[in-house]
């Protein structure tokens, strides 16, 4: 049957607060790192990543962390409509260190939390039967009302043939059979929780569990005795993860050994943190299975998934990509550290990290030293740029009410005069950029030049850092050189920290010549250094500059977001015989211009003749005439171009 989704994930839902400092006490952490968390989120996130589609049921808190949960896993592409928000229960948190090999402390705050409230009514028949697979945790078996939840959903999916998985996710603390302190600890005999999983087992299609899980779903810390008595009760595949070593899978009877059923042997990375490896493993375990795979092969694909979370730090964000997945799995043999991979980490940045690919219509309005020439020359306080930033950013406010699909509009805007801008904007749903170069500095200097790692780890994790370079892969060899280390540090710090780049290269100006193949030369350039932004930001060019530098892009980095084209302060007419050149080109993905927009409000508003009012009703109308310019170009070339015009 057709199905809106492949499967649904009901369980724990988090928030993962993951100490920074590695190798220490989780005393002595300092500083966390806030992830996406809970077993079936992270499940939920994993598959979704791996393409699979996916809906998550659950409940999260009326508060600040309910609403992280909820639109991170809406940007991981999982569908919300059943994450309910509990109006009484905070979402859950956990606090979690890396302390060394074998050392991964975790303490659960998890009293009457948000997830543990989920109930009947939070979904029906229709939407269980939607699905063609429904898992849930063992965890929500130990509270009468999460109990009577999954079982009403279990006899849904009973009767509309949709497949049952059993994610055991054994932890005694959550069962309250160990203190709160001792949330690491993973075995501990109970009758009342083998019961409790033994009675879903019947129901069950697949299971799942390490051999912890499985020992107290058998009832014996024999693990042979174990998977015997979870055979007597269903004739579902069991899975038994076996950490670094694979897992075994077990369709028929239980063999005499384990030695005698189908292993699947793991991949041979080294390990940073372990917790969040099962979830992956059970993502791309799902991932096969659901797709049509023997579950050998899909537990092939589980191990892998396992083999690059359990490399990195957190367990969410570490989840792969389809392509990721598909590129260790062709090179494994060789990859020994996948964080230290440079292609897999470029891959996995790129396609888990990186924001929006659409197109995007930005006004730019970061311009510090021509506002405050503007400024002095009229002899107006400078104060008063941060009052016309405003007025510009009215103006983005007033065009977004007027358009189908705000989320395309941007900004770029600076702190030093719209600090105030930044704040305002953030919270809304607008593409933000800003800047981090010294105005007209060269070679270029940052602001603040001195730790400007630690100074980005301070922006807001949606706003993507803007650097503008004059750049010309001709200039002398000591100019180029500082220049290209500097961006390189750049590059290389909103890597770690997780942040889009947009490079914006000007090679004109100076002495140097300018040809069809200069920008391209610079970006190669740039690639060569190992540079990839997620963006690039261009001057207009030629038709045959851009074929070159859209050849460059494609090979080098298939999964740049794209090219954005800024207007140098040009005439209106100028920008649309800019437009109708690059419309043709699919990789260009908009406009990022600024003093075409504002430059003749600006003069008017500083000089005293232009009214506020006006000023925002001028810049407006400009900004509106240049979206409606580009989309009108990008629909004539697509309507009249080729498949290989429009890709080369």
């Amino acid at each position: 049957m057709s199905r809106k989704f492949d499967l649904i994930c009901l369980g724990r839902a988090a928030v993962d607060l993951y100490g920074q400092q590695l190798g220490g006490r989780l005393e002595d952490v300092q500083t966390f790192a806030k992830y996406l968390g809970g077993s079936s989120a992270n499940v939920a996130a994993g598959t979704a990543r791996l393409g699979v589609r996916t809906s998550m049921l659950t409940r999260v808190g009326d508060e600040h962390m309910g609403r992280f949960v909820r639109e991170s896993l809406r940007r991981e592409g999982v569908d919300v409509s059943h994450v309910a928000t509990d109006p009484d229960r905070l979402t859950a948190l956990v606090v979690l260190g890396i302390e060394g090999p074998g050392a991964y402390p975790h303490i659960f705050y998890r009293e009457r939390c948000a997830d543990m409230g989920v109930s009947i009514e939070d979904f029906d028949e229709q939407y269980i039967a939607s699905s063609g697979a429904f898992a849930v945790t063992g965890t929500h078996l130990s509270t009468p009302g999460t109990r009577a939840a999954i079982e009403q959903a279990i006899r849904w999916a009973r009767a509309n043939q949709t497949r049952v998985i059993l994610d055991i996710d054994y932890r005694p603390v959550l069962w309250k059979l160990t203190s709160a302190g001792q949330g690491e600890s993973r075995y501990m005999p109970s009758d009342v929780v083998t019961a409790a999983l033994q009675s879903l087992l019947p129901s069950c299609d697949l299971v799942v569990g390490t051999e912890e899980e499985i020992q107290i779903a058998g009832g014996s810390q024999d693990l042979l005795t174990a998977l015997r008595t979870i055979r007597t009760h269903t004739d579902a595949p069991i899975v038994l993860k076996r950490g670094a070593s694979g897992c075994v899978v077990i369709e028929g009877d239980v063999p005499p050994t384990l030695d005698e059923a189908v292993h699947v042997p793991g991949f041979a990375v080294e390990v940073m943190n372990v917790l969040g490896a099962g979830d992956a493993f059970l993502s791309g375990l799902l991932y096969g299975w659901l797709g049509g795979k023997s579950l050998a092969e899909s537990a092939r694909f589980g191990n892998a998934c396992g083999a690059l979370v359990v490399s990195r730090h957190g367990c969410t964000p570490a989840m792969p990509s389809r392509v990721e997945l598909e590129d260790f799995m062709a090179r494994a043999d060789s990859i020994r550290r996948p964080d230290l991979d440079d292609r897999l980490e470029h891959i996995h940045h790129a396609t888990t990290v990186r924001r929006t690919r659409d197109e995007l219509y930005v006004l730019a309005f970061d311009h510090r030293r021509q506002l405050e020439q503007l400024a002095d020359e009229v002899g107006a306080p400078r104060t008063h740029i941060a009052t016309f930033k405003n007025l510009i950013a009215a103006a983005v406010e007033r065009v977004s009410l007027t358009l189908p699909q705000r989320g395309r509009l941007g900004v770029i805007v600076d702190a030093r005069h719209g600090a105030a801008v930044l704040n305002r904007l953030t919270r809304t749903d607008l593409w933000i950029g800003r800047p981090i170069e010294v105005p007209a500095s060269r070679p270029v200097a940052f602001d603040p030049d001195d730790d400007t790692a630690l100074d980005l780890l301070t922006w807001p994790t949606g706003h993507v850092i803007k650097c503008l370079a004059f750049y010309h892969p001709d200039d002398p060899i000591e100019l180029r050189l500082a220049q290209e280390q500097r961006l390189r540090e750049l590059s290389l710090a909103a890597h770690k920290l997780d942040r889009d780049l947009l490079l914006e290269i000007i090679c004109s100006g100076g002495d140097r010549n300018v040809d069809d193949d200069t920008t391209a030369r610079a970006i190669q350039r740039l690639y060569n250094l190992e540079m990839r932004p997620a963006w690039w930001k261009l001057a207009p060019q030629t038709p045959a500059s851009w074929r070159n530098i859209v050849r460059v892009i494609e090979e080098r980095d298939p999964w740049c977001n794209g090219i954005l084209m800024l207007g140098l302060d040009a005439p209106e007419d100028s920008l649309l015989r800019a437009f109708a050149d690059v419309a043709p080109i699919e990789l260009c993905r908009g406009f990022a211009v600024g003093r075409s927009i504002f430059n003749s409000a600006a003069r008017g508003w500083f000089a005293g003749t232009l009214s506020d009012e006006a000023a925002v009703e001028d810049i407006a109308a400009r900004y509106q005439r240049l979206i409606h310019a580009w989309r009108d170009a990008r629909r004539a070339a697509m309507k009249s171009a080729t498949p290989q015009s429009v890709s080369a």
